[in-house]
């Protein structure tokens, strides 16, 4: 079908009402079928929908029924190994339908597989192996260099299988694979599997620190697939564009599963492309994509072409769309209905915007309250806790005042979407959960998140902890600085952080912005200076010539905020917003040495 021809489709009911039924509907069999996982979901959706497309590529494709055996045959390639029940397969690899295959069948016969971040390198990369402690390690033969420099770190390294062909001696896990059969195992195959036991380990983005690794049992695969499968409606007739890194729980769950739950398919693109982004959308008749963090602005600054309102999205699905591009985007780019969500990895606090209230993160029906038990307390930017009162409890947040995020501690099978699994990491475990909160013994997930809450129940997403930070005795919300950045024309990025500032209490706020050719900062100051208070003004600022970006599309800030304005750890040039001559200072030594003296007044 010519997309030029027709109308964006949109479901002749898509009340939020019926969303949440949906949702809860599809939902509520997961804890009356404890020995059902997601891979026997799929085994029946292979016989349901057979020949049908399910995922797709430009690399391969897969039908509901090659996708089955192409499962199986993994399955029993974990077998033959002998991988043993709860035994971790570590898998380094691009987005492909391959990579959703794989982890179906290791799964499916108890095996636990770590979806590594294929951007890390090194270190990082060493760290991520270590902690999740695999027998076996899977990697794509694009991606061997990346292992190769995390080698060296490693102790009692993993048995190394590469997919795909270069010259290393190593074992060739697609091969091995290819020699198995796709048929259905059999009862004497099959290991016990049940929805409490652990699926998949996939890690934090570690914006500002270690990446940790979060446990994700077969009831948090289900509850993922099948909630967002009733949000999104999802249809034999329905195609999601899913560019998304797969190592992540959004782009590698949750995405594809929903789509594959309601018969649909997916199309599965290696890497974010801004400029093949629509050209795709409309090639592949897609219906549905899926966003995260800044990509949506990345395509309102995009040269606009055709494609870009030929084709038939009729929802757009995701989080993190920033409340000062929403309407323009959604306008723009004739998209019906946004879909925006909150929710984490490790579980805890879940929000659904399913209404499209702009700017909101979600809210919670009054009938459902019970089951996603929601609360903001009161917060300590300086100290860095939450304010407790006489009695050493949290204090709830009055409408419209910022606080920290909490969801309640829930162990009931049926509420699968308010349990934390935690970490591989207990201790790191224990940190994320806050006790005595609003009576004595009960038990709370922090989230880490600033927001507010409106008179009408929606939540807004203000900064993350550790974000936010404290000058002139006033708290500033780096994403709200950034936003009000982003507002001045010719700025194509804005990463605002806080460093510290010798002989002056709390921090100061810079922001690193990479912008086009010939930016009038003076300009910029005065555009600050209308749309902020005093304190919140970057005291900084940085201009980079890109900016580094995590896999999920957020801003990396431990290495700048590490660098801080000093002119000699940086080629960028660095600015300061002197309030003296009420213009941007270019930093020197000199200058740097003065600020540092407390010679200069802040």
């Amino acid at each position: 079908m010519n997309a030029i021809e027709i109308m964006s489709p949109v479901r002749a009911d898509d009340s939020p009402s019926k969303a949440w039924l949906r949702a809860l509907e599809l939902t509520a069999p997961i804890s009356r079928n404890p020995n059902r996982v997601l891979p026997d979901v799929m085994e029946d959706l292979a016989e349901r929908w057979g020949d049908a497309p399910a995922l797709l590529s430009d690399r391969e494709s897969f039908s509901f029924r090659e996708l089955s055996a192409r499962a199986n045959q993994y399955a029993r390639w974990a077998l033959d190994q002998p991988l043993a029940k709860g035994e971790v397969v570590a898998l380094l690899m691009n987005n492909r339908p391959e990579y959703f295959a794989l982890w179906l069948g290791i799964t499916r016969v108890g095996g636990v597989v770590a979806l590594l971040n294929t951007n890390l390198v090194g270190s990082s990369l060493s760290h991520c192996i270590r902690t999740v402690e695999p027998k076996h390690l899977i990697v794509g033969s694009e991606l061997l260099g990346a292992l190769q420099s995390a080698s060296t770190s490693l102790s009692n390294s993993p048995k190394i299988w590469i997919h795909g062909s270069a010259d290393t001696g190593l074992s060739r896990v697609d091969h091995a694979v290819n020699e198995q059969s796709g048929e259905r195992l059999t009862p004497d195959e099959r290991i016990p599997v049940s929805v409490n036991d652990l699926a998949l380990y996939i890690f934090t983005s570690g914006t500002t620190g270690w990446p940790k690794a979060a446990k994700i049992s077969h009831a948090r695969v289900l509850q993922w697939t099948h909630w967002f499968a009733g949000m999104m409606d999802t249809q034999s007739t329905d195609r999601m564009y899913n560019c998304l890194p797969m190592y992540h729980s959004v782009g590698g769950v949750l995405a594809p599963g929903a789509m594959l739950i309601g018969g649909g398919s997916v199309v599965l693109r290696e890497k974010f492309s801004m400029s093949q982004f629509w050209h795709d959308v409309v090639r592949w008749d897609c219906t549905i994509f899926q966003y995260i963090g800044e990509f949506c602005r990345y395509l309102l600054r995009a040269e606009e072409t055709e494609d870009a309102l030929r084709h038939q999205i009729r929802l757009a699905c995701g989080n993190g769309l920033a409340p000062d591009i929403w309407g323009e985007f959604k306008e723009r780019f004739s998209i019906p209905r946004i879909f925006e969500f909150y929710a984490s990895t490790e579980g805890g606090v879940s929000l659904f915007n399913v209404e499209g209230k702009p700017g909101s993160i979600g809210r919670t029906p009054p009938y459902l309250k019970h089951r996603f038990p929601v609360a903001l307390v009161r917060f300590d930017v300086e100290v860095g806790e939450p304010v407790r009162n006489e009695d050493g409890l949290c204090i709830e947040c009055s409408p419209n005042e910022v606080g920290e995020a909490i969801g309640r501690v829930s162990s009931d099978l049926a509420q699968i979407g308010s349990r934390f699994d935690g970490y591989k990491d207990e201790s790191a475990s224990q940190k994320k959960i806050l006790r005595n909160v609003f009576r004595l013994g009960d038990a709370w997930i922090r989230t880490g998140d600033l927001m507010r809450k409106d008179e009408k129940g929606y939540y807004y997403f203000v900064d993350r902890i550790g974000d936010t930070f404290r000058w002139k005795g006033e708290n500033v919300a780096t994403s709200e600085v950034s936003q009000a950045i982003s507002l001045f024309p010719g700025i194509r990025h804005a990463n605002v952080y806080g460093v510290t500032v010798p002989l002056a209490a709390g921090r100061a706020g810079m922001a690193a912005i990479v912008a086009e050719p010939g930016i009038d900062l003076q300009n910029l100051r005065s555009h600050l200076s209308n749309c902020l208070p005093t304190y919140a003004r970057p005291l900084f600022v940085r201009l980079c010539d890109e900016m580094d970006l995590t896999g999920t599309h957020k801003y990396a800030k431990t290495e700048l905020v590490g660098q801080g304005f000093d002119p000699g750890a940086t080629a960028d040039a660095i600015y300061f917003n002197c309030p003296e001559t009420q213009q941007f200072l270019r930093m020197d030594a000199e200058l740097y040495e003065r600020i540092l003296d407390g010679q200069v007044r802040l």
